[in-house]
């Protein structure tokens, strides 16, 4: 105990205490680079805050470095500031290289910017989602089909680029797949890794559409190896099931005007007591809600489907 006190006594008070204050300020190059400092060091995270705060810390260490040159004539100040600039420097070559090698065509970067970029994920992240598809987007005709009822087997996951798809069950429409969503997320979701199956809608383009598709076991894979891609891709996967649900949800009604609502299977039974307790989700095959319940008629003109 006596050797550590005096060791902590000997660092505290063997060196000469500041009798005098410097009158005079130091030069205008040291506050330069101690602002560089403050302003550097509220750089935000990812590629661009990395670059911002390099960038500015290296400035600041480089002025630190000219101050303790000229003004303190002190090596060793100027061989440290001097080393940490250094580092600096090269990890914003680092950084900036890295920019440079995640690059994306026009149709990937505005899918980026649109869907992932908001949801915060990185570029890193998002170029193995994008060489998973072999960074290729499919050309699908008009009035031609991606998959057809009851044969096309399901083997991928796709996600629309561009254009307007036409979701029909026995001739009959049921909604739209627009921008942003994906052409077989209910088919997807309806399947196991180690499952096979068959559309039972028919998809038809119509307009030109531009799509992205991810082989089913190749996708599997990355899942495998990054839990997190996996997530993020369960939660679009039920986001863009939802929103086909309440497609179906708008264009369906229950009899004498009372619409159908697949949030509140029970409510249209309290309004009409005459109704046979109908439950829909009896009717629903896991993960296919493209499928309208049973005893629930469009409006307009199409036909009642059981």
């Amino acid at each position: 105990m006596g050797e550590n006190a005096s060791f902590w006594e000997s660092l505290i008070y063997a060196h000469p205490t500041c009798t005098t204050w410097k009158q005079e300020a130091e030069g205008s190059i040291y506050h330069l680079a101690s602002i560089l400092f403050v302003v550097g060091f509220m750089g935000g995270s990812g590629f661009f805050g990395l670059l911002y705060v390099f960038s500015l810390l290296g400035l600041g260490f480089l002025c630190s470095s000219v101050w303790a040159w000229l003004d303190v004539c002190a090596a060793d100040i100027f061989s440290w500031n001097f080393i940490l600039f250094a580092i600096c420097f090269v990890q914003f070559i680092y950084v900036t290289y890295q920019v440079r090698s995640v690059s994306f065509d026009r149709e990937f970067q505005e899918l980026y910017n649109a869907l992932f970029q908001p949801l915060g994920i990185s570029l890193t992240v998002y170029r193995k989602i994008v060489l998973c598809c072999d960074a290729e987007v499919v050309t699908l005709e008009k009035e031609h089909c991606y998959a057809m009822q009851g044969k096309t087997p399901i083997d991928k996951l796709s996600l629309l680029v561009s254009g307007r798809i036409r979701v029909t069950v026995d001739g009959e429409f049921l909604h739209y797949i627009f921008p942003l969503q994906f052409l077989d997320s209910p088919e997807w979701d309806s399947l196991r890794p180690t499952e096979e199956g068959i559309f039972q809608v028919t998809l038809t383009a119509e307009t030109d559409c531009r799509y992205v598709a991810w082989r089913r076991k190749k996708l599997y894979l990355l899942f495998a190896k990054h839990r997190f891609i996996s997530r993020l891709f369960s939660i679009l996967i039920g986001s863009d099931i939802a929103e086909k649900l309440y497609a179906l949800n708008d264009r369906v009604h229950v009899g004498k005007g009372f619409r159908y609502d697949i949030r509140l299977p029970n409510f249209y039974h309290v309004s009409l007591p005459e109704t046979p307790p109908v439950q829909p989700s009896h009717h629903l095959q896991r993960g296919s809600p493209r499928r309208k319940p049973s005893g629930v008629t469009n409006c307009g003109s199409f036909s009642t489907q059981s």
